[in-house]
């Protein structure tokens, strides 16, 4: 089979919020979550420096801060945000449900790619 297919409600709720789905899709290189956050949920502050890991958050439904390194971004639906592997980060839920999709992978640096450029063939648009 090319491909694996889960959906996000049939892998169990950790930390009253997240769906990692990396396990059950078996990624090899990419981390990914969904984290439906009640309102009022917080997560806990943490970076990844250890496992060199930047994310980028999306924001697909509600409204919601991330805090970075002690500065408040506020986030609405459809904003994406880009965090480094040191930076600390923590989601803070407002009064509405929420719902991210969250996205990590290890850092790539410059040595690492050809030239920088992403791969677009296969792309219409």
């Amino acid at each position: 089979m090319s491909y694996r297919k889960v959906n996000y409600e049939d892998v169990e709720q950790v930390s009253s919020a997240m769906h990692f789905l990396s396990d059950p899709l078996e990624t090899e290189q990419v981390g990914v979550t969904v984290a439906r956050c009640d309102p009022g949920w917080n997560s806990k502050p943490h970076d990844h420096t250890d496992n060199d890991h930047e994310e980028v958050y999306v924001l697909i439904e509600g409204e919601a801060t991330v805090v970075i390194d002690g500065e408040p971004v506020e986030m609405e639906a459809g904003d994406a945000l880009w965090i480094p592997p040191e930076s600390t980060r923590q989601i803070r839920n407002g009064d509405e449900e929420s719902a991210f999709v969250l996205v990590s992978a290890p850092s790539i640096g410059e040595e690492d790619s050809d030239d920088g450029e992403w791969l677009l063939s296969g792309f219409a648009g």
